[in-house]
């Protein structure tokens, strides 16, 4: 192929360790590598699914012998795209129930069309769930035409004789019909469990509404009905999602008991055709100590790479519990109302000094600035207890970190995951709505991280929004909401810092950066062929690239 511009490395060749054997495959494309000391090549040789030499095309042919393989291809190739936090499992879930996610990942945009969306699910019967539920996914009020949740009564029209359970995109809220709430034991003497929140109208009476721990508390018993077989067909599913935009190794960011058994059942039958880090809930971990991983060994492609915690709710549905008040509090909250914690400070301390005690990594959901509080004393305190050591501590979405909060990290050995695209999907929401002008051009402070030394990620979340790679690295690089505004100009960087964010630094997140995340000599051979070269394009473009080809372990397992 014909490189559109001159490659800034064409004589500096890494051999293969073994320079007597030819390799089994040349790559030849426009290769950017995101290694600093030689960010570009023409070629890329791949021996027993790892690269062995990278430059340029005249001296990495010279390697081939008559059987070596030589692709040439239309495109340009980057490392493998390395999940900083999503949900695998949970993307896989998502494609058995009702599709109502909103443009640009689905077509929903008003109450009525989520009804409809019910109603064609329920007469397919794609899932046979005990109790007869009716399920959809991904529904969000600040996308709906009505600007607010269904209630009971507009679900009760979906079903009168079923229960019927709406899940907000955030995965942190729901809405139930009537007879949901009747088999749920939820009426208007139903006391707020610890941690959510049961919404109520003028009369006290349960609105369907259900926030945080009430709502999971609903919907993971509805869920465990899940047979074997759809456990199974959930991994599948969630891997063909990841293949096909490039990622290489993915997460399931949250793993429970039938996760860890769906996605370790998967994997028994045969290696998974990527690499699967699982963050196990603490308290999976602690019911199961021999659980906590003493190694980073992948089996048959699945590891524990750690624990996660659950610390607040979602900015976008006004659940995250921050340090100011929200700019609009939702219905039935006052002027103060800032969210609510998870989880007591006591039972945050103890997880974190347990998971430091085990060597075991800690990953948090917190995008409240007082939920990141919570978590940076936790850290403070179990590192004087248990030592510093190279623990990588991950503040997971982290939207809303002050820089007070960004220089205690960058003391204590701790990093922000940032779900980025929120500049686009909640942008305006934000801006208007959730935390008011000022805040909102804060909204995933990445420019902040860097000018203190601080190394990112960038993640999706899937199933939150889909997981595209090019959509978190146009979203970081221009900010620009639904609108068409720029969220926090200041905060925006660089393209080859996006990449880096979901490639290298990701890799490095979870220790895997000596294997994986820059095209080298040594790494795994994870590579994603794009349509064209993010660093080169227009930035307003980077969204309009795709993934042509992923390869793992030097064996390509999706092309377009």
């Amino acid at each position: 192929m014909s490189i559109s511009r001159p490659a800034l490395w064409l004589v500096a060749l890494l051999i293969a360790v073994d320079a007597h054997a030819a390799p089994e495959l040349i790559l030849v494309a426009d290769v950017v590598t995101v290694h600093d000391d030689r960010p570009r090549a023409e070629a890329v040789a791949v021996e027993a699914g790892l690269i062995t030499a990278v430059g340029g095309e005249r001296e990495v042919m010279a390697l081939a012998d008559d059987a070596t393989r030589i692709e040439r291809l239309d495109g340009t190739l980057v490392p493998g795209f390395f999940d900083a936090h999503g949900h695998l499992w949970l993307t896989g879930l998502q494609a058995l129930f009702a599709d109502l996610m909103p443009p640009p990942d689905g077509g929903v945009r008003s109450i009525a069309e989520l009804q409809q969306g019910l109603r064609v699910w329920a007469a397919e019967e794609q899932v046979d769930l005990d109790g007869g539920w009716i399920v959809g996914m991904g529904y969000d009020d600040a996308q709906l035409l009505q600007r607010r949740h269904p209630t009971r009564e507009e679900l009760d029209a979906v079903s009168t004789q079923r229960p019927v359970f709406a899940v907000h995109q955030s995965w942190h809220l729901g809405a139930v019909n009537s007879v949901a709430l009747a088999r749920l034991g939820i009426d208007a003497d139903t006391p707020d469990p610890e941690g959510g929140h049961i919404r109520r109208d003028a009369d006290g009476e349960p609105t369907g509404v259900l926030e945080e721990t009430a709502f999971t508390g609903a919907l993971l018993p509805v869920l465990a009905g899940l047979d074997a077989a759809a456990a199974g067909e959930l991994v599948r599913r969630g891997i063909e999602a990841y293949v096909a935009n490039g990622f290489t190794t993915a997460q399931e960011g949250a793993a429970g008991a039938p996760m860890l058994a769906a996605l370790g059942g998967a994997a028994a039958l045969a290696p998974l055709p990527i690499d699967v880090t699982a963050y196990a809930t603490i308290a999976h971990l602690e019911a199961h100590p021999e659980l906590f991983p003493r190694d980073r060994a992948y089996d048959n492609g699945l590891r524990i790479a750690g624990t996660k915690l659950l610390l607040d709710g979602s900015p976008q549905g006004r659940t995250a519990w921050l340090t100011s008040p929200y700019h609009r509090p939702p219905g039935g909250r006052g002027p103060d109302y800032r969210g609510y914690p998870i989880n007591r400070d006591e039972e945050v301390r103890a997880w974190v000094d347990r998971a430091f005690a085990e060597g075991c990594q800690v990953i948090a959901h917190a995008n409240g600035d007082a939920a990141a509080d919570q978590l940076i004393d936790a850290v403070r305190a179990a590192r004087a207890r248990h030592g510093a050591g190279d623990r990588r501590t991950i503040v997971i979405h982290a939207q809303t970190l002050r820089d007070d909060q960004l220089d205690a990290m960058a003391e204590l050995d701790m990093y922000p995951s940032y779900f980025s695209a929120h500049t686009f999907y909640w942008g305006d929401w934000h801006r208007d709505v959730v935390l008011g002008p000022r805040r909102a051009d804060r909204i995933s402070p990445t420019r902040s991280a860097l000018d203190r030394g601080l190394w990112f990620t960038i993640h999706h979340d899937a199933p939150i929004i889909d997981p595209n790679p090019l959509r978190l690295i146009h979203a970081t690089v221009n900010r620009r909401t639904r609108s068409g505004d720029i969220l926090g100009p200041e905060q925006r960087v660089d393209a080859l810092t996006a990449l880096k964010a979901t490639t290298l630094w990701a890799a490095r997140q979870a220790f895997e950066e000596d294997e994986k995340g820059s095209i080298e000599v040594g790494k795994r051979a994870d590579l994603a062929l794009l349509s064209g070269d993010p660093l080169a394009v227009d930035p307003e473009a980077i969204i309009g690239l795709r993934v042509l080809g992923t390869m793992k372990d030097g064996r390509w397992v999706y092309t377009e």
